[in-house]
């Protein structure tokens, strides 16, 4: 298996368990989640474009720019939402704030635009 194929599995697997994580209504999980699916995604589409390792960062605005990016406000904004997850939720006294904030629309909704962007950068893969 490549490199890629190895990032596009991992990604793949992010976003099942994020979907298994709005069914059992586990708000902070689907957006973490969705947050490592999309950086999978883009890591994968960087290592194609360079053949680099990526780099061991997690802004996901960071690394669409290395992935040689342009992105729309509205997707720009998702990113750095998403980004958001990642890092507040590696930390107990974030945690509390972050899952009062989530609700189930906005985890579904999360998840959607995750599905989405990562068809997208899988559809550059190719």
């Amino acid at each position: 298996m490549s490199v890629v194929e190895s990032w596009v599995e991992r990604a793949e697997y992010d976003l099942t368990t994020a979907r298994a994580m709005l069914d059992t209504h586990r708000y902070l999980y689907v957006a973490f989640c969705c947050q490592q699916a999309v950086e999978k995604a883009l890591k994968a589409l960087i290592v194609k474009q360079t053949s680099a390792i990526p780099p061991r960062i997690h802004n996901l605005l960071r690394l669409a720019d290395l992935a040689g990016l342009e992105l729309t406000e509205e997707r720009a904004e998702m990113f750095a939402t998403l980004s958001e997850y990642y890092i507040e939720s590696r930390y107990p006294t974030e945690l509390a704030l972050l899952e009062k904030r989530l609700n189930r629309a906005l985890a579904r909704n999360a998840l959607e635009e995750s599905e989405k962007v990562i068809q997208w950068l899988f559809s550059m893969l190719t």
